[in-house]
């Protein structure tokens, strides 16, 4: 096993984990119910961790996440319909509704 995804929210961990799932690609979530351990704990110990269950699938998992979580193309596009300009997160114009 290996570790792919650890956050301090625990929501982020839970939508890495149903990312990876959707791939067909066998995880682990731990660290789930520790956070009554801080104080006793260092608080990084406590952050819920996502594991790949197969080191296989390590790779696939790893870059997965990093296109899904840290996409590269956030700059703003013009789209060719209307001319409007468009925040690069967006897949549609969001004046007239043309894909990208």
């Amino acid at each position: 096993m290996k570790l792919i995804y650890t956050s301090e929210n625990r929501f982020l961990v839970g939508n890495a984990k149903n990312i990876v799932e959707n791939a067909g690609i066998e995880v682990i979530l731990k660290n789930q119910y520790i956070s009554g351990g801080v104080g006793e704990l260092s608080p990084l110990d406590t952050w819920p961790e996502l594991w790949v269950v197969h080191d296989s699938d390590y790779e696939k998992a790893s870059r997965l996440l990093e296109d899904t979580l840290n996409p590269g193309d956030t700059k703003e596009w013009r789209c060719g319909h209307c001319d409007e300009i468009n925040a690069g997160s967006f897949e549609y114009c969001w004046k007239c509704r043309t894909e990208r």
